[in-house]
C-alpha cells in the first residue's frame, strides 16, 4: 500500500481560486490553476508563494477557461513550471483569451499605481504580464475529450463534457486501483447553448463542486422576464444594463435578446454589447461549432443585428445615447471591464435597472449590490445607488442542488471519498447533510491548504 496525496490549495471553503495538486510516489498533477477574487485578504493569496515549487509539477489538467480557474497560470510558469497545460481545444483558446486580457489589466492597475501613488510598494509591480502569459501559452496541449490519455507512472486523464461554458469538462483521472471524479464547474441541462452536462457512472474519490450547494434555481421564463425588464425600462425612459461574464454569459444573454427582438416581443430599441473579451470569445462559437447548439445562421444573424463595441470611445457614445437601451457588458462581478464606466454614469439614476444574471462572490461589488449598498466605490469615487438591482438566478450557468443531485446520479456504488469544493460554507455544508439525508452518503469540506491522504495500490 502507498499513499496517494490531494492537496486542497484553493476553492477549498470559497469559491474561487481553484487548485487541487493530485501527488502519487512518482507524479504531481495540478487540476486546474485559478486565481483568488473577491475579498482582499483573498485577492493577496495570489501573491503568496506556492506550498511546494512549480518546478516539480509535472503536469497541468484545466476543467475550463475561467480565470478562477485559470489565472494564475503565468505565475506558476514564470515561477519555475515547464510541463504541459493540458485541456480541451476550446478551453484552451478561452483561457488564452482570459489571460491575455488578465495580463492587461495587471499590468495598467500597476502603471495607474506607480502614477498616481497609491501603492504602498515603492515599485509597483504587475501580477504577471503579457510576456509571461506567452511563455504560458507555449506550453498550451489541446486533448480531445471522450479519450484516455497517460499522464505519468500510474495515472489516465479523460475529458467529459460538463456542460459549463465553451470546453469546459470534468475530469476523470485513474490512478493505480482508484478512480477520481474533479466535478469543474458544472453547467444546466437547460442552457440555450450548450449540451446538457455528461454524467460520471463511477468515482472512488469525488471532488464536487457546491457553489448553489443551498439552492435550487427559480423555475421562470427567462425570456419573459427579460421582456417584462425590458419593456419597465422603455416606460421609465431609462438603461438595462446586464453586467455579464465575458465567457458564455454574455453570449447567451445576447442570444436570448435577439430572440426577442426577431419574435417582436420588444421593439427594436439600441442593444450594446461591450466586452472586447467577450466579443474574442464569440468567434470561438463559430470556430467550435461541434461544442454548442447554436444554429450557425442565427450566430450570423446575431451578429449583424446587435451592436458590438469593441473601441473605449463607443462606450461613451452609448452612454450619452439617451434614448432607451439595454447595456450587456463585462465583467460578471462589477470587479472590472467596461461594465463600471456604465455605473459610474447610470448607478445613481432611479430609471436604470441592472440585471445581475450569475454568481456574485463575497467582496464583489455585484455581491455588495445585491445586498443592498446605498453606494459602489467606482475609479476612486463613491456613486450612490438609485438604480433598481435585480438578480437572475434562472441564467446562472452553475447547476443547483437539484441539478448537483442529478449530475451524480449514475453513480451507482457510494464514493469512499467526497470532498465538496468551489463553495462558500453554508452552501457546502447543506449539500453535504443533503448527501447524507437523501443518499447515505459521506461529505467532507476540506479546509484551504489542507493535505489529505488516501491509500492505494502503487505496483
Amino acid at each position: 500500500m502507498s499513499v496517494l496525496k490531494i492537496h486542497f490549495w484553493g476553492a477549498a471553503g470559497c469559491v474561487t481560486g481553484s487548485k487541487f495538486l493530485v501527488e502519487t510516489p512518482s507524479d504531481r498533477i495540478l487540476v486546474d490553476c485559478g486565481m483568488f477574487q473577491g475579498l482582499k485578504d483573498m485577492r493577496k493569496r495570489n501573491w503568496e508563494p506556492w506550498p511546494q515549487p512549480p518546478s516539480g509539477i509535472h503536469r497541468v489538467l484545466i476543467t475550463h477557461g475561467h480565470l478562477d480557474h485559470v489565472g494564475m497560470l503565468p505565475r506558476l510558469v514564470r515561477d519555475g513550471f515547464k510541463g504541459p497545460i493540458c485541456g480541451t481545444a476550446p478551453s484552451l483558446e478561452v483561457a488564452r483569451i482570459v489571460l491575455e486580457d488578465s495580463a492587461k489589466i495587471h499590468e495598467e492597475e500597476a502603471e495607474r499605481a506607480r502614477a498616481e501613488g497609491y501603492s504602498h510598494h515603492e515599485v509597483p509591480l504587475p501580477l504577471y504580464t503579457l510576456e509571461d502569459v506567452r511563455a504560458t501559452l507555449a506550453l498550451f496541449e489541446p486533448v480531445p475529450k471522450d479519450h484516455w490519455e497517460n499522464a505519468g507512472t500510474h495515472v489516465e486523464f479523460c475529458f467529459r463534457s460538463n456542460g459549463h461554458i465553451l470546453g469546459a469538462c470534468f475530469i476523470e483521472m485513474r490512478i493505480a486501483d482508484k478512480h477520481i471524479v474533479f466535478s469543474g464547474d458544472i453547467g444546466r441541462p437547460g442552457d440555450p447553448l450548450l449540451d446538457p452536462p455528461e454524467r460520471p457512472k463511477q468515482a472512488d474519490v469525488l471532488l464536487l463542486e457546491s457553489t448553489y450547494g443551498n439552492k435550487n434555481h427559480p423555475d421562470i421564463d427567462i425570456e419573459s422576464s427579460l421582456q417584462e425588464h425590458i419593456h419597465a425600462v422603455i416606460a421609465e425612459g431609462g438603461a438595462c444594463i446586464i453586467p455579464s461574464f465575458a465567457v458564455e454569459r454574455l453570449q447567451t444573454v445576447m442570444y436570448l435578446l435577439w430572440k426577442l427582438v426577431r419574435a417582436n416581443r420588444i421593439p427594436n430599441l439600441p442593444i450594446y454589447v461591450d466586452s472586447p473579451m467577450g466579443e474574442n470569445v464569440l468567434d470561438l462559437f463559430e470556430r467550435f461549432p461541434h461544442w454548442h447548439k447554436l444554429p450557425m445562421e442565427d450566430y450570423r444573424q446575431m451578429r449583424r443585428q446587435i451592436n458590438v463595441i469593441t473601441e473605449y470611445r463607443d462606450t461613451w457614445k452609448a452612454i450619452d445615447d439617451r434614448r432607451p437601451k439595454v447595456v450587456v457588458a463585462g465583467s460578471g462581478m462589477l470587479s472590472g471591464g467596461r461594465v463600471l464606466t456604465y455605473l459610474s454614469q447610470l448607478l445613481d439614476r432611479p430609471t436604470t435597472r441592472i440585471l445581475l444574471v450569475g454568481y456574485q462572490a463575497e467582496g464583489t461589488r455585484g455581491r455588495n449590490l445585491l445586498e443592498g449598498a446605498h453606494e459602489l466605490k467606482i475609479f476612486g469615487k463613491y456613486i450612490p445607488v438609485a438604480a433598481k438591482v435585480i438578480q437572475l438566478d434562472s441564467l446562472s450557468a452553475h447547476a443547483d442542488q437539484g441539478e448537483l443531485l442529478d449530475w451524480i446520479s449514475e453513480i451507482t456504488q457510494p464514493p469512499e471519498h467526497i470532498f465538496l469544493v468551489h463553495g462558500e460554507p453554508t452552501a457546502q455544508d447543506a449539500l453535504r447533510v443533503k448527501l447524507e439525508n437523501e443518499k447515505g452518503w459521506l461529505a467532507r469540506i476540506p479546509g484551504l491548504m489542507q493535505t489529505i491522504e488516501i491509500n492505494g495500490s502503487f505496483l
